[in-house]
Parts: structure tokens; C-alpha cells; sequence
């Protein structure tokens, strides 16, 4: 599309028309496309800024139905772009829950793309893995952000060349679905813990890595916790 509100809720209309309430699990991936998004959310619903120059989709992809063998698909998608990114040369870092970083002109890392995941689920079954995707290309950023501009030059960071990178990326995500413990252990070699301590509950706690289905595994003392994703599911949640 040339220009949307937001590729999430147009993803809801295509899949409500497409699999009403009481149809099976999503049988083939659907995404959509925009260049430019006027009212784009993130985690928690906060504001998304979405002009044209970077990569804004919101995806639909089968997955595993039994989700103790699925992988988190946040984790997925986020190894299978950083992946493709580093074909590019570019070496990206995950930041839990859901950025990817790239080290900016002043050499500190910024913000490169977010992913917000989430599973539609019918009782304990997956239906399908949703997928939204911001990623900057040459577009303008924040000065919390940055884009791939200036590693690959205003051609290397056209949209359409980074969207066949994130498309490709889904369909990794899709291959690598039934694999969880892989899809782990390759997010947590690109992890960035940073140096810092999480202050929770009156609590210092130190994190140690990633847990299988997305969570941050931290230890504070002899105790051990899994801090899990905390992303909105609106309508895109349980079926009764």
C-alpha cells in the first residue's frame, strides 16, 4: 500500500475476511506492506513513526500448533533479519524484548527496528504467529534511532530492497519454527545485555540470557526468574 494508518489493523481486515472466528490454524503467510504508516504502534500501543523511506509490514505466518514445539516467533523473526542483515555486513544486536541495534554515528548503539510478535491462539492451540516490523532504512530517524543509510549508502537502504531482506526473513522464521532450542541459543549470541542491573520488585536482578519461549532469564542471589514479553494482544489475543 502507498500509504495506511497502520499495516496492523489492516492485517486484522484481510485476516477477518480471510479466517473468521471458528476457522482452522493460517495454512499459507500473509503480509502487508506500506511506505508509509500514519498512526504505527509498538510495544504497549506507544506511537510508531513510520514515514516513507523505511520498511513497515505487518505479517501473518503459520506456525507449529503445539506450542511446546514452537519457536517464539519474535526471537525467530529477529535471528532470521539479523541474519540477513549481516549478509549486508551490517552486525546487528537484539535488545530484549523486541529491538534490534545498531551502532550509530556517535558509535553508541541505536535503535535499528522493532518487531512487536504475538500468537493467535484457540485454547492451547496456535492458529498463527503475527509479525509487525519497523525497520529504518534511509528514512529520518529520532536521535534515540538510527538507519541503514549510512552502512549501505541511499541504494543499499531503498525500501524495497531492505522489504525482499525482512520478507526473506519471515520465511526463515517460518523453516526454523519447529526448532526451538536453535532459534535460542542464535538469538542469545546476538543478545545485548548491556551492564546494568533490573530493578524489580525491590529487587536487584542480573540477566543471564534468553529462555526458550522469549522470556529473560535473571538471578538475583540464589533466585532465578523469567521476565516475559509484555506486548498489547487487542484483538489479536485468544478465540474463545
Amino acid at each position: 500500500m502507498p500509504v495506511c494508518a497502520s499495516t496492523e489493523r489492516e492485517l486484522d481486515r484481510w485476516l477477518e475476511h480471510a479466517l473468521p472466528a471458528g476457522s482452522g490454524p493460517l495454512q499459507a503467510p500473509l503480509a502487508l506492506l506500506a511506505r508509509q504508516q500514519r498512526f504505527g504502534h509498538g510495544q504497549q500501543g506507544r506511537p510508531w513513526l513510520a514515514p516513507p523511506g523505511g520498511v513497515w509490514l505487518s505479517a501473518a505466518l503459520p506456525w507449529p500448533q503445539d506450542p511446546a514445539e514452537a519457536a517464539a516467533p519474535g526471537l525467530a523473526v529477529a535471528v532470521g533479519l539479523a541474519l540477513q542483515l549481516e549478509q549486508l555486513g551490517v552486525p546487528v544486536r537484539l535488545k530484549w524484548p523486541n529491538d534490534l541495534l545498531l551502532q550509530g554515528a556517535d558509535g553508541k548503539l541505536a535503535k535499528l527496528a522493532g518487531l512487536l510478535p504475538r500468537l493467535r491462539l484457540r485454547g492451547d492451540s496456535i492458529r498463527w504467529a503475527r509479525l509487525g516490523v519497523g525497520l529504518n532504512g534511509r528514512n529520518p530517524v529520532p536521535a534515540a534511532a538510527t538507519n541503514l543509510r549510512r552502512s549501505l549508502g541511499p541504494w543499499g537502504a531503498e525500501p524495497l530492497r531492505l522489504a525482499a531482506r525482512v520478507l526473506l526473513a519471515l520465511e526463515w522464521a517460518m523453516a526454523w519454527a519447529r526448532r526451538p532450542e536453535e532459534v535460542r541459543q542464535l538469538a542469545e549470541q546476538r543478545l545485548h545485555l548491556g551492564s546494568g542491573l533490573l530493578r524489580l520488585d525491590g529487587d536487584d536482578w542480573r540477566p543471564l540470557g534468553l529462555a526458550r519461549d522469549g522470556g529473560l532469564r535473571l538471578q538475583c542471589g540464589k533466585r532465578l526468574r523469567v521476565l516475559q514479553r509484555c506486548f498489547d494482544a487487542g484483538p489479536l489475543g485468544a478465540d474463545p
